[in-house]
């Protein structure tokens, strides 16, 4: 049905309010760069008007911090663009506060808590190695 897959990897020792406050942020980058995912408007029976979604489903995985700095990698090795939040911008509260927290580190010591991609089947599939079915 889709040529690509859009995937959702969190750290698994997260708070589930961590979790969901990281989907949400982490989605919207995903759509910022792909607004072809989003579809139509959806209108109920009564003629009530709805925001539009996402037209491809979203896989929501799980993993330690060690295989979600491999998955991190590995987008940076083949070249994929991705949402990534780190650990420090649960300490922020505004956007340029969280891009100024984001700055501070590189790849070899960012506190990865959640990494969103969209890209071909196949290539996501080898990215996301190590992180399994969020429960």
């Amino acid at each position: 049905m889709f040529d690509t897959k859009f995937a959702i990897v969190l750290r698994e020792d997260l708070p589930i309010w961590q979790k969901l406050n990281v989907t949400a942020f982490l989605t919207s980058g995903i759509v910022a760069q792909f607004p072809g995912i989003i579809g139509e408007p959806y209108r109920d029976r009564a003629g009530n008007l709805y925001n539009p979604l996402s037209v491809q489903p979203v896989i929501v995985l799980s993993a330690d911090q060690d295989t979600l700095a491999a998955i991190h990698r590995r987008t940076l090795e083949r070249g994929v663009t991705v949402s990534l939040y780190v650990e420090e911008m649960f300490s922020t509260g505004l956007d340029a506060a969280n891009r100024a927290v984001f700055a501070q580190f590189a790849p070899e010591d960012a506190k990865v808590v959640g990494i969103a991609l969209r890209a071909e089947k196949k290539v996501v599939d080898k990215i996301t190695k190590g992180a399994r079915m969020h429960a």
